[in-house]
């Protein structure tokens, strides 16, 4: 519609100017119709209502003529008449007689006026009959009345009196006729009179409904305009906050109907764009998503400063790798191996992430992750990795039963564990790589720390290995065990290893007694008492048998045995290798 087309200005004008139109009509209408009532109420007080007084009084007119030709009479009748007096009463006669004709012409005179004038809705005819018989019965009175008051004077002067009371008994008559036709005509009048106070009645409640119902309708009317017009207007509005909601709980599927061309519906056609270009922009996030871990994009977008300069923060890394790997791929097809890798990462992804980690990288069957600030709280990296560790680990025997199902085959062709190393400590976060292509990474000596850790679970035989800061950083939130004190390749300070058992206070009898007894044997094997720590970790394979690091540690008991360690040996065991 042209109207929804407009500019707001003009449609809030337009409902103004559209308000102020139906006022307009209603007041014209109302003051036509007052208009008419007043010439109608006009009639009837200046023409219909002095008419009627001029009939009435005619009427009194003839009888005081009458009364003042008596009295003529009389004077005339007496023996010593007044002349004077009888001139009075002659001057009384003859002006009751003029005011007669005077009364009858102001009536004919209006009644003329209500018949010449269009505007009235008068009965024409009756009026018309009433003014002729006025007018017949004022020519013919004055007629005969004339001739009989001629005869009387001439009868009284005479002194022939039976003659005179003949002649005045005959006027008599003529003036009850008179008065008679008066008295019709006047009924006649008033009756008009009546007619025309109905219509001016009738008239004024015309008036008075009409402005009503115009008055309603014109409000009727305006409303319905206002809300068309406002409708217009508010229900975009309501569907772009309805569009904000959506797009504030992060749901880009709704667009807007663009149903004007006013500044609100260029407002929803830009709120569509923005949609659109929200769109691309998640479509976007998720497909580099699978690439770059999405709190990494998230942050990077509210941080920018953290890419662009870097920074030296306290994290706590990971490195997780399958064991097993090599042998399994020997006898895999290039697919199947695709399949499982796939599969594996996903599983092992989840506990990472469903700890608020950052998946660095995978490199080969290994999987990088970092926790950290300003993804994290700065007291939560340690404690966040330990519990994805203890996770991760939880999900190998349900790894071990999917994968044969994955490739379709009855067993694996070699068995699959995963070693997983997590230490914590000052490292470089920041973008890194060359002017075309750069990752967002993190590198210092806790990564380096992580890999070694990870590489020597081959060594003691364990899942998850932790370093001094780690352990130190999650207190009694986890089990832990010391498993040694190491010196690792690139490092010259040897700290002490720990192993993750379970979360806090998830250790069985056995492993309580497995823990002990490995902690005796550790003190009395960095004091060089063998013999004792022998006893001790035998206590533990015990305890739990085929444990590694108890295997381990007497293995090289046995080393030391044959070949002594040094004067000054601290405990602490030297890698040679990575």
């Amino acid at each position: 519609m042209p109207l929804f087309n407009q500019s707001i200005r003009r449609k809030i004008v337009g409902i103004a100017l559209g308000l102020i139109v139906l006022m307009l009509v209603t007041s014209i209408l109302s003051m036509v119709m007052s208009s008419k009532v007043g010439i109608l109420l006009d009639e009837l007080t200046n023409r219909y209502i002095p008419a009627y007084g001029h009939l009435a009084r005619a009427n009194i007119r003839s009888l005081e003529r009458s009364v003042a030709l008596r009295r003529m009479v009389m004077m005339k009748m007496q023996e010593s008449s007044d002349e004077e007096a009888y001139a009075a009463r002659l001057r009384e006669f003859q002006e009751a007689d003029r005011k007669i004709e005077e009364e009858a012409e102001g009536a004919r005179t209006l009644i003329n006026a209500i018949i010449d004038d269009p505007r009235t809705p008068s009965d024409n005819a009756a009026l018309a009959r009433i003014e002729t018989r006025l007018e017949t019965a004022v020519t013919e009175i004055r007629r005969d009345m004339n001739e009989d008051h001629a005869r009387l004077l001439k009868q009284v002067e005479a002194k022939q009196m039976p003659e005179a009371r003949g002649t005045l008994e005959h006027l008599d008559a003529l003036r009850d006729a008179f008065n008679q036709k008066i008295d019709m005509i006047r009924a006649d009048m008033l009756k008009q009179v009546f007619v025309s106070t109905s219509q001016v009645v009738s008239h004024q409640s015309q008036a008075i409904i009409i402005s009503g119902v115009v008055t309603l309708l014109a409000a009727v009317v305006g409303f319905a305009f206002a809300l068309l017009v406002s409708s217009g207007i508010t229900r975009p509005v309501r569907l772009l906050l309805a569009g904000t909601r959506e797009v504030e709980a992060g749901r880009f599927d709704k667009t807007i109907t663009v149903s004007t061309k006013d500044e609100i519906g260029e407002l929803a056609a830009a709120f569509n764009r923005m949609i659109e270009q929200l769109r691309q922009n998640e479509r976007v996030r998720e497909t580099f998503g699978r690439y770059i871990d999405p709190k990494v994009v998230q942050g990077l977008i509210d941080r920018p400063e953290v890419a662009i300069d870097g920074q030296r923060r306290v994290m706590t890394i990971m490195f997780c790798d399958m064991s097993g790997f090599t042998s399994m791929s020997e006898g895999m097809t290039p697919r199947g191996l695709v399949k499982v890798m796939n599969h594996y990462f996903t599983v092992m992804s989840g506990p990472i992430r469903n700890n608020r980690g950052i998946i660095d990288k995978y490199i080969g069957d290994a999987i990088m992750a970092y926790w950290g600030p300003p993804f994290i709280e700065e007291d939560e990296p340690a404690l966040l990795a330990c519990f994805a560790a203890i996770d991760m680990a939880d999900q190998v025997p349900a790894l071990q039963k999917q994968l044969p199902d994955l490739l379709g085959i009855r067993a694996m062709p070699a068995p699959c564990d995963l070693r997983i190393g997590v230490a914590t400590g000052e490292v470089l976060t920041g973008s890194i790589g060359s002017e075309l292509m750069m990752s967002f990474t993190v590198m210092g000596d806790a990564v380096n720390l992580a890999s070694r850790l990870e590489t020597v679970n081959k060594v003691y035989g364990t899942r998850i290995l932790i370093s001094q800061a780690t352990a130190d950083a999650i207190g009694s939130a986890c089990e832990l065990r010391e498993i040694d004190r190491l010196t690792v390749v690139g490092q010259s300070v040897p700290q002490a290893i720990f192993e993750v058992m379970s979360k806090a206070h998830g250790l069985s009898v056995p492993q309580e007694s497995l823990r002990a007894h490995y902690a005796e044997g550790l003190a009395a094997y960095r004091a060089q008492r063998f013999d004792e720590a022998r006893t001790a970790f035998n206590a533990a394979l015990e305890a739990v048998p085929g444990d590694g690091p108890s295997r381990t540690l007497l293995d090289r008991i046995a080393q030391f045995e044959a070949h002594p360690p040094a004067a000054d040996w601290d405990g602490a065991w030297r890698l040679e290798q990575k």
